[in-house]
């Protein structure tokens, strides 16, 4: 699972772009038990969900033209300009080049070759989120996407990351791992052949959560949707896949006692 001891191509970092942000800041706050704060006036909006003063998601309005609500997942990398220019050489497409962060760090915004968003963080003083892998905080990503073994070449050429198969009922799934440490040690997500027909490639966060369909509840109440059910996986936990009122989708997982 997650952890904040972030290597080249973990998960480091999620924000969600929302049309309201005030709206979306009450949605989330009210599902996950989570504090929002703003960065300040020079942020344009942006700023951070916390739990116990610890970082654990942040929220910024839209600001790419068309854009939809959507969750993304920021990977570590030690060169964000040159992780760019090799994902440029591998088919993707550079939304947002990179830039820094005043001396938080260096961030770009990509599409991968099949079309699913992501962004890159180089660290600066902030290295991450403070909290992951603990109850209502980031506990794993997952990519849907056409071509999985396809997708997963073009991310080792960016990370390096390893990964390993497993057969699901009707699929197989590839668990993936950080190019450095204990291979399960250090896996922090997954990809899967996206099965619903009409479904966008991208990457799905999953929030640990303590009931599933308490949460379900929450979501429903909040104005959200429901767009999987809480549903038990064998050897995994119970999932349920669900949209924020604005359209943006995320998942979560009450980890199976041996796996959380």
């Amino acid at each position: 699972m997650l952890g904040t001891d972030y290597r080249t191509g973990s998960p480091s970092w999620i924000d969600l772009g929302s049309p309201d942000t005030d709206a979306a800041a009450a949605f989330y706050t009210a599902v996950f038990g989570w504090q929002y704060e703003s960065a300040g006036p020079e942020a344009g909006g942006y700023g951070f969900f916390q739990q116990d003063g610890k970082v654990v998601a942040a929220l910024g309005p839209l600001t790419e033209e068309g854009a939809a609500s959507a969750w993304t997942v920021y990977f570590t990398t030690p060169d964000a300009d040159g992780t760019v220019q090799t994902a440029e050489k591998g088919g993707a497409q550079v939304r947002v080049a990179p830039m820094d962060v005043m001396d938080a760090g260096r961030t770009a915004a990509l599409t991968d070759p099949a079309g699913a968003q992501f962004a890159l963080w180089q660290p600066g003083t902030t290295k991450g989120l403070d909290r992951t892998s603990e109850e209502n905080t980031l506990v794993w990503v997952e990519l849907h996407t056409p071509d999985p073994e396809a997708a997963l070449d073009f991310y080792n050429s960016l990370f390096g990351w390893r990964w390993a198969a497993m057969e699901a009922p009707g699929m197989t799934y590839r668990v993936i791992s950080t190019a450095e440490g204990d291979q399960e040690d250090t896996s922090f997500g997954g990809t899967a052949e996206i099965q619903s027909e009409g479904m966008a490639p991208n990457w799905i966060p999953y929030f640990h959560v303590a009931d599933a369909d308490r949460t379900a509840e929450l979501v429903q109440g909040r104005g959200g949707s429901v767009l999987m059910p809480p549903t038990d996986v064998p050897d995994v936990g119970r999932l349920a896949w669900f949209a924020d009122p604005f359209g943006a989708p995320f998942a979560v997982l009450k980890p199976n006692p041996r796996q959380g």
